[in-house]
């Protein structure tokens, strides 16, 4: 979203005006081909080699190349030296960190200009270290209690400014990277707090509409973001709920982009809520919403929740046409108009809806095929989709008469979920577990897992 202008730009507290960013030219030139979205996740690989944690997305590429984030915090700048180890700060296009040194580079991620306002969470190397921490030794609850998701407002200020609004953008990057590593079990009721903060903000109003579209686009997203951690977590009316609160959002605020998202998280609950007809219908109004967004790959996955939904209508033509469109609208590849709630969305991602596509018509072994590919192609930064392919692959194999095969998969989805929670990828190895009890208990490998998932149970 664009900057207000100079002579407009006031905090809710009558700060100065902002000085206009100039553009970072040298970092864009380091990208290169890659999107946004793409070099983010560059940027979280390089990260884990390195021990560093970063929630590093497509918005925080577009606010470095922007000259909104002048300098790195030190956690980023790691990073960047291990990714470019001849260049040093000033050949990226940061500036020096002593000119730009003070209130202004407590700011998570950054060291922007002087700025006399609120200023969202912080985020340093000894951060990281905390979040590390409670997450072995308390699971993510402990960890999103470690790493506040800011919004930690006792009462929402007179008038929201846009400090405010990018607390609420960064709480809904915290959820999304604790969801992407750990699952959503255990997140969803500590996730609620700030959401109710983030709509008492729009309540409280704006002195700018660029500050109220900001906070609504926000607050829709947090909404989806707490929905999905319903959902993940098996509680599919508060998802539903949650989903509904978004989308009147968006439609309140003409957002359509928000509005397709929103609609896209519907078509995917009301399929695994056996609501498939309602399925097909959200996804196609969130094709709608998204025609004039200019995103293949947004248009992609809307093309998949379709294809989920006739597949559960046992429509085999309809889901095959669908299919074949998702296909072709992601061969276009990336846009700079891609969403940035879309960063999981890769070719191990279409591979993975596929699969459940062709396993809700019954073909298990081409599910198991396309669940064995999106296992092979996901990158390890999403913990929880590497088990949920890893579970659907192992179901696949079961039906597919392979369950040895079945039961080295499901122990593999054991182990994984010492590190994710999710109720939903629990529910669907129970099933498998029951479907290999019943058909294959002479099995050894099918034993061994059997009793490996028993003592898992009731650990």
């Amino acid at each position: 979203m664009a900057m207000p202008s100079a002579s407009s730009s006031r905090s809710s507290r009558g700060s100065a005006a902002r000085p206009a960013p100039q553009r970072n030219t040298a970092f864009r030139e380091l990208r290169g081909p890659l999107s946004p979205g793409e070099f983010a996740a560059a940027v979280r690989r390089a990260a884990r080699d390195i021990g560093e944690q970063v929630s590093c997305d497509a918005r925080y590429i577009g606010r470095v190349e922007s000259g909104e984030i002048r300098c790195p915090n030190y956690a980023y700048e790691r990073v960047f030296r291990h990714m470019f180890p001849d260049r040093t700060l000033a050949d990226m296009g940061f500036a020096a960190r002593e000119d730009v040194r003070g209130r202004g580079a407590r700011a998570y991620g950054m060291v922007p200009a002087a700025r006399n306002e609120p200023l969202p969470p912080v985020t340093t190397h000894e951060e990281s270290d905390v979040l590390r921490r409670a997450f072995m030794t308390g699971g993510p609850a402990a960890a999103l209690a470690a790493g506040s998701l800011g919004l930690g407002l006792s009462r929402p200020p007179r008038r929201a400014g846009e400090s405010e609004a990018a607390e609420v953008e960064e709480a809904v990057r915290r959820i999304r990277l604790l969801d992407d590593r750990h699952g959503a079990d255990g997140l969803y009721r500590r996730a609620a707090q700030p959401l109710r903060t983030a709509y008492a903000l729009l309540d409280a109003g704006t002195q700018r509409q660029s500050t109220a579209d900001r906070l609504h686009a926000g607050a829709g997203e947090l909404a989806i973001s707490v929905g999905w951690l319903a959902h993940d977590s098996g509680r599919f009316a508060d998802a539903r709920s949650h989903y509904g609160e978004a989308l009147a959002t968006a439609r309140m605020a003409g957002d359509a982009a928000l509005e397709a998202h929103a609609f896209c998280n519907t078509a995917f609950l009301a399929r695994d809520a056996g609501r498939p007809r309602e399925a097909v219908r959200a996804a196609q109004a969130a094709q709608r919403a998204a025609r004039h967004l200019s995103s293949p790959r947004l248009m992609s996955l809307l093309a998949l929740r379709e294809a989920g939904g006739w597949a559960g209508l046992g429509d085999r033509a309809a889901c095959e046409a669908a299919l074949l469109r998702a296909h072709a609208l992601f061969g276009r590849g990336p846009s700079g108009d891609d969403p940035e709630w879309m960063s999981f969305y890769g070719e191990a991602e279409l591979e993975g809806l596929e699969a459940q596509c062709w396993s809700t018509l019954g073909e298990w072994g081409r599910a198991a095929d396309h669940a064995r590919r999106a296992v092979a192609l996901q990158d390890s930064h999403f913990a929880r989709n590497i088990a949920l392919f890893t579970a659907e692959l192992a179901g696949n194999l079961a039906r597919d008469g392979a369950p040895d095969e079945a039961a080295h998969s499901g122990r593999r989805v054991l182990r994984l979920l010492e590190q994710v929670q999710s109720s939903r990828i629990r529910a669907m190895l129970d099933t498998t577990a029951e479907f290999l009890r019943r058909r294959h208990a002479d099995s050894a490998a099918v034993a061994d897992f059997l009793a490996c998932h028993a003592a898992t149970a009731h650990a």
